[in-house]
């Protein structure tokens, strides 16, 4: 764990005679972390925030504690404002307190929330109240730091909102918010004062943020605990053949494994809907249940999103187990029995960022040494095909290549069935050949009376049909290639319609993390109400399926004469733009995986339109046999 750290009696010296000392300090700390340079924003929040702060601990006799800034949570981006470390004045033990800093002078509830905030001059709205975000951290450090795993009272949390007084946040005294922590306002700073004599003696914190820093990082066994009940309620569902021999292959791995002290990596490959997810759901829950540390991750925002907020639904704390790959960077070796690892396709070559130092940079390991290294039984579940960035490098074969470099033992699974409710393994054979994916090339399609395939007329039909669909009582999503602009939502908020053909036109999903009217957030577009309305991408689409599935093929991919045609000049993803970072040949490949994730996520049909005349053409004289 990583923090900017300083005794208070430091920062109470800088405050007073040069705080850009500190200002500095934490600018470069935040570089170092990968977390990109601290805007102007930020850095008058510190300026602000701190100088308060270190008036306190020096009114509140509390020089010795040391002051843990920008303290980084384990195996995850969020970062607690501040973490003091001291004694307890009464039972003399290690004693922390997490502090939320809050500027805010007034706020008030969001729509009648007790729980949301509507707070005056906010970027975003609602907010979640400041003690409750406080909680939050507490109970993940409690979950996953084993020095306060073992003694959790040891950790308080208190958001403190130096420029409010009582009168601007009235609403956020409400006995119904359930906070744990507590709020303190500038109006009364003595009771903030007493509340950390309370917590913290005046006498040095060194050895307690020593002990704090260097913990063992895991889930507790309270955590898994709570995950496996959790997950428990979730599991309605039977794995079949090479599904269960993946689950019992890793189980079996994992005994093993910890009684003969041993490293070995399984990879499952599959195509969509051979029931990687449910696999790795299933080992999730059974061992946790067994009392292994156990966390899942993936390199896909949308998909982990949805994963915590499906998986760990009535817990939030069951939601810290899902993280994703870059979080492993600095993992303890060897500190997880098992890792699993969904989505695996989308590894990247390394976990750093162009926020990262240089001289990071030059030293970084491979991801996939990173995720070899943090668990004795790592779990790679891919579907090759759908590499579709540069830099990403999830293949069975490179990640054999990885192990066997390094002396590691292989297992490999291959998963032929077809699991969930619908899909079509044929409709995904034809996709394969279609795109030149798997050997030989287009064929006319046969039919499979499970699953329906059309080509409309237009991107107007398209949607038409889907609706019907939708009216029916099923779910359905509109996909494209990444051939037109994506703008930012209006000043009023609502989303440019973007995707053009014609005289038709929607915007695509919402770019970002928070709602944009009734458009979900960028991670939801494919699960949560109101995702129909915009398009979406290959990078909010992959990881999903859905009952009816609507492909656009943009002019970045078309069909001329007896083969595909790859075209840059149409393609608007930025990743793919450069020759210099992505030759012709790659950008070929990349974009014939993009149109596979594409295709292959309806799980009862898909309706197809292509806005180029001869590859419709090729698309209808294929799938003619079948209607």
């Amino acid at each position: 764990m990583d923090a900017l750290r300083r005794s208070a009696a430091e920062l109470i010296a800088y405050v007073g005679s040069d705080f850009s000392v500190i200002e500095r300090a934490l600018a470069d700390f935040l570089m170092y972390q990968g977390a990109g340079r601290p805007g102007e924003s930020e850095r008058r929040s510190w300026r602000s925030s701190l100088s308060v702060l270190a008036d306190d601990l020096r009114q509140a006799d509390l020089g010795a504690v040391e002051v843990l800034l920008e303290y980084q949570m384990p195996m995850t981006s969020k970062r607690a404002d501040v973490v003091l470390a001291g004694v307890h004045p009464r039972t003399g033990d290690p004693s922390y307190v997490a502090i939320e800093l809050k500027q805010w002078s007034r706020a008030r509830r969001w729509e009648g929330s007790e729980t949301l905030l509507d707070v005056d001059g906010a970027r975003y709205r609602p907010v979640l109240h400041p003690a409750l975000q406080v909680d939050g951290y507490v109970d993940y450090l409690r979950d996953f730091t084993a020095v306060l795993s073992s003694a959790p009272e040891s950790i308080v949390g208190a958001a403190y909102l130096h420029n409010a007084s009582e009168d601007g946040i009235t609403d956020l005294r409400s006995p119904g918010v359930g906070a744990a922590s507590r709020l303190f306002t500038g109006q009364h700073r003595g009771e903030f004062h007493d509340f950390l004599r309370s917590r913290l003696a005046p006498v040095s914190g060194v050895r307690a943020a020593d002990r704090l820093l260097s913990s063992h990082v895991a889930p507790s066994r309270q955590l898994l605990s709570v995950a496996a009940e959790e997950i428990r309620q979730r599991e309605q569902f039977e794995l079949l053949d090479e599904q269960r021999v993946a689950y019992e292959l890793v189980m079996n791995t994992v005994r093993t494994a910890s009684r003969a002290d041993t490293k070995t990596v399984v990879v499952v490959s599959g195509g969509p809907g051979s029931g990687k997810s449910v696999i790795a759901l299933s080992l999730l829950g059974e061992l946790a249940r067994e009392g292994r540390t156990v966390m899942h991750g993936t390199g896909s925002r949308s998909f982990t999103q949805t994963l915590r907020a499906v998986a760990g639904r009535g817990s939030p704390r069951t939601k810290n187990l899902f993280a994703y790959f870059n979080s492993f960077m600095t993992a303890e070796r060897n500190g997880l029995d098992v890792l699993i690892l969904d989505e695996a396709h989308r590894l990247r070559a390394t976990s750093v960022n162009r926020y990262t130092r240089k001289e990071v940079r030059a030293e970084a390991r491979p991801q996939v040494d990173e995720l070899f290294d943090a668990a004795r039984v790592p779990v790679f579940l891919l579907d090759q095909y759908q590499v579709v960035r540069p830099g990403e490098m999830g293949s069975v074969h490179e990640i054999r290549e990885h192990a066997e470099r390094r002396g590691l033992r292989v297992l490999e699974v291959d998963l032929t069935g077809q699991f969930r409710s619908g899909g079509s393994d044929a409709w995904v054979e034809w996709v394969l050949r279609l795109l030149g994916l798997d050997g030989g090339g287009p064929e006319p399609w046969t039919g499979d009376d499970r699953f329906v395939v059309e080509v409309a007329d237009s991107p107007a039909d398209l949607e038409s049909r889907l609706r019907d669909r939708l009216a029916s009582g099923m779910n359905a999503r509109m996909t494209a290639g990444y051939c037109w602009p994506w703008s930012d939502p209006r000043p009023d908020g609502t989303l440019v319609d973007d995707v053009v053909v014609g005289d038709w036109a929607r915007p695509w999903n919402v770019r970002g993390e928070r709602a944009v009217g009734d458009a979900p957030p960028s991670a939801l577009w494919a699960t949560a109400e109101g995702g129909f309305e915009q398009v979406g991408c290959v990078y909010t689409a992959q990881g999903f399926e859905y009952s009816w599935n609507g492909v656009i093929l943009g002019p970045d991919l078309v069909w001329r004469g007896d083969r595909w045609v790859a075209r840059r000049e149409h393609n608007r993803d930025p990743d793919l733009r450069s020759r210099k970072t992505v030759d012709d040949a790659t950008f070929d490949r990349l974009v014939r995986n993009v149109y596979k994730v594409l295709l292959t996520r309806g799980m009862v049909g898909t309706v197809l339109f292509s806005t180029d005349e001869e590859t419709q053409a090729k698309l209808r004289s294929l799938l003619r046999p079948a209607r």
